[in-house]
């Protein structure tokens, strides 16, 4: 399965029951003009076998991952920020926030991440996408 990635797109595994995750990758793929983007959630069967290629734990992180196939990958601020930079437009203004060190952005992060639930709510299971954008996502 994971050797059936593209190669050529950015895959972002998110927290599928998160209002707020679910938020951000509904903009991102309204702002993914280059269709540069898959998505896959934290807890499905690929994203576990990525989480583990990469050497992830599941456990330890309830953190967005951006992956490259065969690159890189990022997690927590690192991953949203990077997103922003390869979204472009004005999403790429808050990549200067890629300056900050890297704990310190973390440290936001974790914050926000801690708190979702409670802010912005939570599912009772994974988003099922619509015909439009379903090939998006992994």
């Amino acid at each position: 399965m994971i050797e059936q990635l593209p190669k050529n797109k950015k895959i972002i595994l998110f927290d599928g029951v998160c209002n707020l995750c679910d938020n951000v990758v509904q903009r991102v793929i309204a702002a993914d003009h280059r269709d540069q983007f898959r998505f896959t959630s934290l807890d499905s069967e690929l994203g576990q076998q990525i989480l583990h290629q990469i050497g992830v734990d599941r456990t330890q992180t309830d953190s967005i991952v951006l992956y490259q196939p065969g690159e890189a990958y990022y997690i927590k601020s690192q991953a949203a920020l990077m997103t922003a930079k390869y979204l472009g437009g004005w999403y790429s203004l808050l990549s200067i926030f890629l300056i900050l060190p890297t704990k310190l952005a973390d440290s936001l992060y974790d914050f926000i991440a801690k708190n979702r639930y409670k802010w912005y709510g939570k599912k009772d299971q994974c988003m099922i996408p619509d015909a439009s954008i379903r090939k998006k996502f992994l």
